[in-house]
């Protein structure tokens, strides 16, 4: 029998050192995907949220909020929606989806069963690292959001739930990789220059790895693929919408972020420097943009008319002459709006159509 040349036994040898170096990652990162499947919501969501579920009366929009506000909440409703056989299975896009999908007993007993994660008591396991995402994520969300009023962008509550998952593959290395991402990320300061050092160091960057992990949880396509290409210097479409949300998140917090690619992804999303600058400008405020409509709303199309004729100061008179309708008319318009809102007057009647997304 003859031995194999020097040369042939020692690439023989370093293929057999990569094929191990690739099972190690493959074993590595399956076991954090199935980690991942227990990642804790936060104590006072999970609380909220059973609490809401088991009200009397169950507002849609707020079981939304309550559960966009938090990653692990996100998931558990996102998965549970998507695995319910019928028309819409894979196809639930958005949490508003995922609640008309859902009764709210079984979102209440998702709450009930979900492991929880509170500042005060750490686990040994995730550390703070639950809240540290949450706060990031929630950041790019409410970016994004802007971003999709100043843009007119059409799939708002679809974006909602991508710029909070946008960044599990994070936390799927963090568990493969305990050095991560310190001594990974080394002093990289831009999201480009860290996604470069994991790719060097890992083989692997985490918008790919959180794709992949959206697409084991059977989450729509358009989800997923905006989570793997968000930091792909040609992103578009929603991609770009998340890249750009989280650059403004990290801008936000007073990290360092190039001008030009801000400005490259602004133009991707069809916004130029004087729209960007008026969104980089009201980040640090409470929202004053439109609320998202999730209830349904009550009200007739005249009556919407008629109130926000009100809300802009209008006396009966006024209404009635642009409305073309009688002064008795219009009260009794008034009449009907406040007993449908539980209103006990104009004030309270604009107030509530507002909160909804209703005016």
């Amino acid at each position: 029998m003859i031995s194999p040349a020097p040369a042939t036994r020692a690439a023989s040898g370093s293929a057999a050192v990569q094929r191990h170096h690739n099972e190690g990652h493959g074993r590595r990162l399956t076991a954090a995907f199935e980690a991942l499947e227990a990642f804790p919501a936060l104590a006072e969501s999970r609380n909220r949220l059973m609490r809401l579920a088991g009200a009397e009366r169950v507002s849609p929009a707020d079981i939304v909020a309550t559960v966009e506000s938090d990653i692990a909440l996100v998931i558990s409703v996102m998965r549970l929606a998507n695995q319910i056989d019928g028309p819409k299975h894979g196809r639930v896009d958005s949490v508003v989806s995922a609640v008309e999908v859902l009764s709210p007993e079984s979102v209440q007993a998702l709450a009930s069963s979900a492991r929880t994660f509170d500042f005060f008591e750490r686990s040994s396991l995730w550390d703070s690292e639950p809240e540290r995402s949450r706060l990031h994520a929630v950041a790019t969300q409410r970016a994004a959001d802007r971003l999709a009023q100043e843009a007119g962008y059409e799939h708002r509550d679809r974006l909602m739930v991508t710029t909070l998952l946008h960044d599990i593959g994070k936390l799927v290395l963090a568990h493969a990789y305990p050095g991560y991402p310190q001594q990974v990320h080394g002093d990289a300061r831009t999201p480009e220059e860290r996604l470069h050092r994991e790719r060097r160091e890992l083989g692997v960057d985490h918008a790919l790895v959180g794709g992949v992990l959206a697409r084991r949880w059977g989450l729509p396509s358009a989800i997923a693929s905006a989570i793997e290409r968000h930091h792909s210097d040609d992103a578009q479409g929603e991609a770009a919408f998340v890249r750009l949300a989280d650059m403004l998140a990290h801008y936000a917090h007073g990290h360092q972020i190039s001008p030009n690619a801000l400005l490259k992804t602004a133009r991707a999303v069809g916004l130029g420097p004087a729209e960007l600058r008026s969104v980089m400008y009201d980040l640090p405020y409470p929202s004053s943009g439109r609320p998202r409509q999730i209830d349904p709303c009550p009200l007739s199309g005249r009556e919407i008319e008629v109130l926000k004729r009100l809300a802009e100061g209008k006396v009966y008179k006024q209404i009635a002459v642009e409305l073309s309708l009688s002064t008795s008319t219009v009260r009794t318009h008034l009449h009907n709006i406040y007993g449908k809102l539980g209103a006990v007057d104009r004030a309270q009647a604009v107030l509530i159509a507002t909160e909804r997304g209703w005016l």
